[in-house]
C-alpha cells in the first residue's frame, strides 16, 4: 500500500487527507487486502479520509455527501500516479471555477 498526504482545497475549504492505493506491496498486504475484497489489479483504488483521524474513511467516490470529497476523490484516483506528498487538490480548478490551481499553504 503506498499513502499520500494531500491538500485538499475547495472554496474557503482546507483538509489535510490522507490517500491510500489499496494495492499490496507484499503478500502479506495481498491476502488481508483480498480477504476485504480489494481486487489487487494494480488499478488505483484509493481510500481517502481525514489527515486528522476524523470522519469517515471510504474508497468509493460515491460515498461522500456534497461536491468536495466526491469530484477530489474522483480526480485522486485518475491522477494518482502523478501526485506527489504536499501536491493541492483543488476542486475549485479540476471543476473550472478558477483558472489557476490554488498554491500549497505551506508555501503562502
Amino acid at each position: 500500500m503506498l499513502a499520500k498526504a494531500l491538500e485538499l482545497r475547495d472554496m474557503g475549504t482546507f483538509i489535510a487527507i490522507l490517500a491510500v492505493d489499496m494495492n499490496p506491496s507484499d503478500e502479506a498486504e495481498r491476502y488481508l487486502l483480498r480477504r476485504c475484497g480489494y481486487p489487487c489489479d494494480q488499478e488505483p483504488n484509493i481510500i481517502i479520509t481525514r489527515l486528522d483521524g476524523n470522519g469517515k474513511a471510504t474508497n468509493d467516490p460515491y460515498e461522500w455527501d456534497g461536491r468536495t470529497y466526491p469530484v477530489a476523490h474522483h480526480w485522486i484516483i485518475e491522477h494518482w500516479n502523478q501526485l506527489s506528498n504536499g501536491d493541492v487538490v483543488d476542486v475549485e480548478f479540476i471543476l473550472g471555477e478558477k483558472p489557476t490551481k490554488k498554491v500549497s499553504e505551506r508555501f503562502a
